[in-house]
């Protein structure tokens, strides 16, 4: 055993029960993994490992944020102005703006800086909790550009304090240089763009933007197939802003999530619950873009699809790096219930990015990834905001405090024990 935690009042996700405490917990840690969980005595631990006394604090699986834009150079703040002046996010794209402005900037952007400006935007989700986060492709829209996002997107995921699932998203926008000429950037994004993600094993998944200011449902047809062929998952932006289809088809090729989902209808839904396909909501971008129309949520409750809520981190509809302000917004805005929203960023997120097997819950054999809360109640999590009541996170078994001012940090809560007394 390397390291137990113990009198912790610990959050289990159980499917009869919803989140239960269990208080004065322990939970051992051995090679980056839970191997026990226990509120009965402390069992007995071989070796020398480090005995932390919590002191209550909740804890927590460590949150995932499942769909991001992190790495991008540029600024879109003009947009939101022009946004708030009373045009759409259509009348934007369609004036060369949206995307296609930040893809400019993008490409100018060395892999240094775009390695910069990410890890920054990252520090915002480490402070609330992250462990866990997916970074998309999706500014450069050419070959080598989309390659440079997802080395820096590995590179990112090098550090020991944060887990990066990486996307390719080279089906955001149509580029210039196929201006009127969809069909053959499609091919090109199939031929050229994800055999050499595959080869250089940069990518975990492809996606799409499923969306008549985008693509088409047979565009992503011909991407979701390519992929498969490369051994990589699929995932798509769907039904943002039409309905197209778009996640029943993604749904039906086996994709691990569909995103946005405004407008998803109940044969969509039935798709998404037979394939266990992950319906990720992304309040932000609702919030951001003043939309009015609704995502399914009884729908997706009543046939049983998880849902997972992620920040979409992005620069044109989501500048937001705090999970827990879109917890909140899951609630307050789609109706989400507290617990709904604490699975959505831990269980049913880890599902959303195929990793349901071994991160989002707090059970023996999965990664030991944790949040450490000065909190009482986990529902404090998506009701409070602002209020810095991170202790800590374990990122694969590895214990990092909170990075607040170390007298005012509520890591003096943590105190250590020698391991000896407990060696037998």
């Amino acid at each position: 055993m390397d390291t137990v935690l113990t009198n912790v009042n610990m959050v289990a996700l159980t499917p009869e029960h919803g989140y239960q405490i269990v208080s004065h917990a322990h939970i051992g840690v051995a090679q980056g993994r839970i191997m026990f969980v226990d509120n009965g005595p402390l069992p007995a631990c071989h070796g020398h490992p480090e005995i932390i006394d919590c002191q209550g604090a909740l804890v927590t699986p460590g949150l995932i944020d499942c769909h991001t834009h992190l790495i991008h150079a540029g600024s879109r703040a003009e947009e939101f102005e022009m946004r708030m002046k009373g045009a759409t996010y259509a009348d934007i794209a369609a004036n060369g703006g949206g995307i296609l402005s930040t893809v400019l900037a993008t490409r100018a952007a060395s892999e240094e800086t775009l390695y910069s400006l990410a890890n920054q935007r990252l520090d915002g989700l480490r402070q609330e909790g992250v462990t866990t986060v997916e970074i998309k492709s999706g500014y450069g829209l050419t070959l080598d550009d989309e390659l440079k996002m997802l080395r820096v997107a590995r590179r990112l995921g090098e550090q020991t304090d944060i887990n990066v699932s990486t996307t390719l998203l080279a089906a955001h926008a149509l580029p210039p240089e196929f201006a009127h000429n969809a069909d053959g950037y499609i091919a090109h994004i199939c031929k050229d763009i994800i055999p050499a993600a595959a080869q250089e094993q940069l990518a975990d998944a492809v996606d799409v933007f499923c969306e008549g200011i985008a693509f088409s449902p047979e565009h992503c047809q011909h991407v979701f197939q390519a992929a498969q062929q490369h051994g990589l998952a699929i995932k798509g932006h769907t039904e943002q802003l039409s309905h197209l289809g778009g996640s029943a088809l993604a749904a039906s090729m086996g994709a691990w999530s569909v995103d946005h989902l405004e407008y998803l209808d109940e044969a969509g839904v039935r798709a998404l619950a037979a394939n266990q396909t992950v319906a990720t909501l992304l309040p932000g971008a609702f919030y951001f873009l003043r939309e009015t129309q609704l995502p399914p949520i009884a729908l997706l409750r009543q046939h049983g699809v998880p849902i997972a809520l992620s920040t979409d981190f992005n620069p044109g509809t989501s500048p937001i790096a705090s999970l827990r302000i879109i917890m909140n917004m899951g609630s307050t805005l789609f109706g989400l219930t507290p617990e709904e929203c604490l699975r959505g960023v831990t269980q049913y997120a880890a599902q959303a990015l195929g990793m349901s097997h071994q991160r989002g819950q707090i059970k023996p054999g999965m990664v030991a990834d944790l949040a450490i809360w000065d909190l009482s109640y986990p529902a404090e999590l998506t009701y409070r905001l602002g209020v810095p009541d991170l202790i800590g996170r374990m990122v694969n078994g590895q214990l990092f405090p909170a990075s607040r001012h170390p007298i005012h940090s509520p890591m003096r809560m943590l105190s250590h024990t020698a391991g000896d007394a407990y060696d037998h």
